[in-house]
């Protein structure tokens, strides 16, 4: 072998270059240094050993695309250790001083109904139903909400800022075709997530909805918060104003490796999982009927994640002043621990990189049902539970009475035997009875239980009603009436059996509006300059510089309607304001809006626009006057022409005599006259016009321009005022040419006056019997609802009584059967004695 290992190498020649002493140290030198400008600090030990401490804030300084970087890869451990530690802590106290809320919620819960309770008390078998005021109000709520928020066509419409053009109405058009696309085809959780939160809002009174980008899936993500996942500071009343931000989210062992290995999360040791639910999420699991078993605990492998958005001084990522020195101002950070193992998961910052005054990122929306005392809100559990714990105890003892009413239990006499008295009697059967020495009658006494009480029945519906008149769930009396009553009336009916609904739509239109704008934020940051997407029967583009300030976007549901029959209601409202008097109303547009508010969709096929206005000529103009329909001159007509058509016709008889058709036509006339002279001034400044319209486009602003903007239009109206002036004077001399020969003679002149008396007498007779009509048309609204309010009271007059009469018979009934008792008492006594 060591012959072997001695072996000469093959005969091969090559240079070897071995480098000096002090080439190496030069070299040593130049890689200390670069290192030390990444802000590492290399201290030399004695025994040739070397300490390497650096700076974290530096090394991840370079670039821009580190800002949004986990800096818990670049924390030492005994910082990370630290704040989990504190962070968890905060945790703890923020949860514990939430507890109330809690376990009113919890309690408010088992009001649902959802889960039958098998009671034993007062006796075995006894009724525990729960009455369902709370759950119709919920799933009524949520009803109206989800269809009137969410329609099918999209939630989003945008509205111009500023004067609108040509360009910010395609820009806006874009806007909502795009968010409408997304919202409704690309993100399929959000229908699911925005039904969940309509129905968890009328109970807790809080629900949060999540925005953010998902880099996983590479789109933006809408995700519905529970209230009780989201903790915050007691001393918080807002998202804006919170110290610190803690949502609960509950992940799979398999996602959170997903997200280590993705590099969103840092590859920590996380050990077992110690998955424990909290009481709301264990009730919640309750009512739907699961429950989690042992063998399920041993092999789950959940862990339980906090993310809070709080406000840090992390060690190495400080903020500086101008002179470089630390202010001590804490800065944004997005911090994710483990709870299990209270290990840091990411550390972000949480502000935009180019943000001078580094404000926190908001990706949280806060839903409201009711304002609260404090940072939650109050739901229908809140304001009504105590209604529904009444109606519900009220009616478990309305069916117990009805129970023991039915089968009654009593007392017998002791040597009473009865054959199968095990087994309960049936219809029809007959059983024999030893009685030794006695009246079978005298051998058993039943408890006198009473019927279900009709007083508690009434309480048990004055207490269901308060509750859904709260809730605006009590059916609207505005439909039940008489369709032709007073507007006045129909309004003050709707308005008042919707002023809390109203107001609860308000605050989910406000936290819709917050969404679809931190949506629109997300689409300005991740979207290509460019980015053409497929739809229906076509392909559209949309561009990133799109979301800007120069379009709002907001929620397509109208804030002050929050159902169907609302909207049907004010149109019908508005139809029978515009039939009133149909000659100030566009009766078009009143007949759209009623289709519209019943959800038709070929309106035009049904009702036909009306076609645009169109130039017409002298002769159909005349014949609108004839008819008293509105006409108009139009720009580039033969004013002249028109004119003098005009006047001729004027000359006639028949025109003389009718006061209106002489005022359209002079109407029209002046109309001719101010084109005409618009026209021409229009040409004899066109030069400078020209001049101004370029001057704009190659973006001449200043007070200079403003001036000689003003100077011109000063000069055009001058020469515009001149130029009427001058055709006015032409025409009043061509309608005496014309009208000269009529004049003339004395028995035309006369005979025109007796016609011009009698057209004005005509007239005035007209307008007096329209007058008249429309005063009998209002006395007969009137009479009709004075008629209709006797009606109302004489049928609650009737009510009354019947309630009356009823009433004193069953005081009757009841006085006679308490007689009856005390009588057969006092047989019983005289037979004893």
């Amino acid at each position: 072998m060591v012959d072997k290992i001695d072996k000469a190498l093959p005969n091969v020649k090559e240079k070897v270059y071995v480098e000096s002493p002090e080439e190496i140290q030069i070299e040593e030198t130049e890689k200390l240094k670069e290192i030390n400008d990444q802000g590492v600090e290399i201290t030399k030990n004695e025994d040739g050993s070397a300490e390497i401490e650096f700076e974290p804030g530096k090394v991840a300084a370079k670039g821009g695309e580190d800002h949004f970087s986990n800096l818990a890869d670049l924390l030492p451990d005994d910082v990370t250790g630290r704040l989990a530690a504190e962070l968890y802590q905060n945790y703890e106290d923020y949860k514990n001083s939430r507890k109330d809320w809690e376990q009113s919620y919890i309690t408010g819960l088992d009001l649902l109904g959802f889960k039958y309770v098998n009671r034993s008390q007062p006796f075995q078998g006894a009724s525990g139903a729960t009455h369902p005021v709370l759950a119709e109000a919920v799933t009524q709520f949520q009803a109206t909400a989800y269809k009137e928020l969410l329609p099918a066509d999209g939630p989003v419409r945008t509205q111009i800022l500023g004067v609108a053009t040509r360009e910010k109405e395609d820009q806006a058009a874009r806007v909502k075709e795009y968010m409408n696309y997304q919202i409704m085809n690309e993100m399929p959780e959000y229908d699911a997530e925005f039904d969940q939160l309509l129905f968890y809002l009328p109970l807790a009174g809080s629900a949060f909805k999540k925005v953010y980008y998902d880099e996983m899936i590479g789109r933006a993500v809408s995700k519905f918060v529970q209230a009780d996942d989201l903790i915050v500071p007691y001393s918080a009343t807002s998202l804006e104003d919170a110290e610190a931000i803690f949502q609960r989210m509950y992940m799979s062992e398999n996602d959170i490796r997903k997200s280590q290995v993705s590099g969103f999360y840092s590859d920590v040791e996380l050990g077992q999982p110690n998955f424990t639910q909290d009481k709301v999420h264990e009730e919640e699991r309750k009512l739907e009927g699961t429950r989690k078993s042992y063998s399920a605990q041993a092999t789950d492998t959940t862990y339980t994640v906090l993310e809070a958005h709080v406000n840090l001084d992390l060690e190495g990522f400080e903020d500086t002043g101008e002179d470089g020195e630390p202010t001590g101002i804490k800065l944004p950070y997005i911090v994710t621990l483990e709870a299990g193992s209270r290990k840091i998961l990411s550390v972000r910052r949480n502000y935009q990189p180019n943000d001078p005054l580094k404000k926190k990122v908001q990706y949280f929306v806060h839903f409201k049902f009711l304002p609260g005392l404090g940072f939650y809100g109050f739901g229908l559990i809140h304001m009504i539970g105590g209604l529904s714990r009444t109606a519900t105890v009220a009616l478990r003892q309305l069916l117990d009475a009805g129970t023991l009413s039915n089968l009654p239990a009593g007392f017998k006499m002791r040597g009473i035997r009865v054959r199968d008295d095990a087994q309960p009697l049936q219809p029809g059967e007959f059983r024999d009875v030893d009685a030794p020495g006695g009246n079978l009658k005298d051998a058993f006494y039943p408890l006198p239980y009473k019927e279900p009480s009709q007083t508690l029945l009434q309480l048990m519906g004055v207490v269901v009603q308060a509750g859904q008149r709260f809730a605006s769930i009590a059916d609207m009396q505005v439909g039940e009436g008489n369709q032709q009553a007073a507007v006045g009336t129909t309004v003050a009916l709707l308005e008042r059996g919707s002023r809390v609904m109203s107001a609860i739509h308000k605050r989910l239109y406000n936290g819709l509006k917050q969404e679809f704008k931190l949506l629109a934020n997300i689409f300005s940051q991740y979207l290509p300059a460019e980015y053409p997407y497929d739809v229906v029967g076509g392909q559209r583009m949309i561009k990133q510089m799109d979301f800007d300030e120069r379009v709002d976007i907001v929620p397509v549901a109208d804030p002050n309607i929050f159902s169907m029959t609302q909207r049907i209601t004010l149109a019908q409202t508005e139809l029978q304001l515009a039939m009133s008097n149909p000659q100030m109303h566009n009766l078009y547009m009143s007949y759209r809006k009623m289709y519209e508010a019943l959800g038709l969709k070929n309106i035009d096929q049904l009702l036909p626009p009306p076609p645009p206005p169109q130039p017409k000529d002298p002769a159909m103009e005349h014949i609108d006057a004839m008819a008293q329909k509105p006409f108009q001159a139009y720009r580039n007509q033969d004013h002249r022409a028109h004119i003098t058509a005009h006047m001729n016709f004027m000359a006639t008889n028949f025109a003389r005599n009718n006061p209106p058709i002489m005022a359209a036509l002079e109407k029209n006339v002046m109309e001719h006259i101010s084109l005409m002279a618009q026209e021409h001034v229009e040409m004899e400044f066109a030069e400078q016009i020209k001049q101004m319209q370029q001057a704009q486009q190659q973006g001449m602003q200043g007070q200079q321009a403003q001036q000689q903007m003003q100077q011109l239009n000063t000069q055009m109206e001058a020469r515009k005022a001149v130029l009427i002036a001058e055709y006015t004077e032409e025409f009043m001399k061509q309608e005496k040419e014309i009208t000269s020969m009529l004049d003339s003679d004395p028995l035309i002149k006369l005979k025109s006056q007796e016609l011009d008396l009698k057209a004005m007498e005509n007239f005035r007779k007209q307008k007096e019997t329209t007058e008249k009509i429309n005063i009998d048309k209002s006395k007969l609204m009137q009479n009709r609802d004075l008629t209709e309010q006797k009606l109302e009271q004489n049928e609650e007059l009737a009510e009354l009584r019947a309630e009356t009469s009823l009433e004193k018979q069953a005081m009757a009934n009841r006085a006679k059967m308490r007689s009856d008792m005390i009588k057969r008492k006092d047989v019983k006594t005289l037979k004893g004695s």
